[in-house]
């Protein structure tokens, strides 16, 4: 029952909430996918082979929100590990703006390079949010891309970003706001659990503060580089732990 609450909080409102979510859209900005090759390598002039790192998701994997690859988590993430392993991270991202978890099997998974990394970095859970995507079907497509980019790339770790805290989102007013921040953390339990299941899987929750706005690009809807900054700590520290 309580993979449904957020659908039995919404009910009563939902005339009111489908009329947000239309004004929300038509008022948003709409920002662009991030310019610049989608893939390099983080610390360079370090000795050793390079670290490689896939990212796979979403609008933050497309860097929405900032203006080149080089700004957005993928890369990021990459500079963050580099520093904290002194080594190189060869880096990779294949993402597409405005999917959802059953999209991208069709429309981001068959352009992944079929070569072995050592990271598979998946973000995905924003466009299952605002679509109420049911629990059950979001973790049959989670678990399916899972699947895919281990058979596609041999990861020897695969971390899962937890679903961002769409309850703190500048973009959206409430009460649309608060239903879909319980959506989102209904979903990111969920991702949780279904983490849990698999072997040399890590989930990471996104907890960074989205209130502030320095965090948030102009839309009040992706990170900025900044937040990608942030976001890319986060994940970089608990990979390191995890891996020493």
């Amino acid at each position: 029952m309580r993979h449904y609450f957020p659908e039995l909080v919404a009910l009563p409102m939902l005339p009111f909430l489908i009329l947000q979510g239309k004004r929300t859209r038509r008022l948003t900005p709409r920002l662009p996918e991030a310019a610049g090759p989608a893939h390099g390598r983080a610390g360079a002039q370090l000795g050793g082979p390079p670290l490689r790192l896939l990212g796979v998701g979403e609008s933050p994997i497309a860097g929405v929100g900032v203006t080149t690859y080089d700004e957005a988590i993928t890369c990021q993430f990459a500079a963050a590990l580099s520093a904290r392993l002194s080594r190189p991270v060869a880096w990779r991202a294949c993402g597409k703006n405005g999917v959802t978890a059953a999209e991208a099997l069709e429309q981001v998974v068959p352009i992944i390079p079929v070569a072995r990394v050592d990271i598979a970095l998946i973000a995905f859970g924003v466009n299952d949010t605002t679509a109420f995507q049911p629990a059950a079907r979001w973790r049959h497509d989670l678990s399916a891309i899972l699947s895919a980019i281990a058979q596609r790339c041999s990861p020897t770790l695969t971390i899962v970003s937890g679903v961002p805290p769409m309850a703190h989102f500048p973009a959206l007013p409430q009460p649309l706001r608060h239903v879909m921040g319980l959506k989102a953390q209904t979903l990111d339990a969920v991702a949780r659990t279904l983490v849990a299941q698999h072997p040399r899987t890590l989930h990471i929750p996104l907890a960074i503060d989205v209130r502030d706005r320095t965090l948030m690009a102009s839309d009040g809807y992706h990170a900025s580089a900044a937040g990608c900054t942030a976001w890319a700590n986060l994940l970089a520290q608990a990979t390191y732990s995890h891996m020493v």
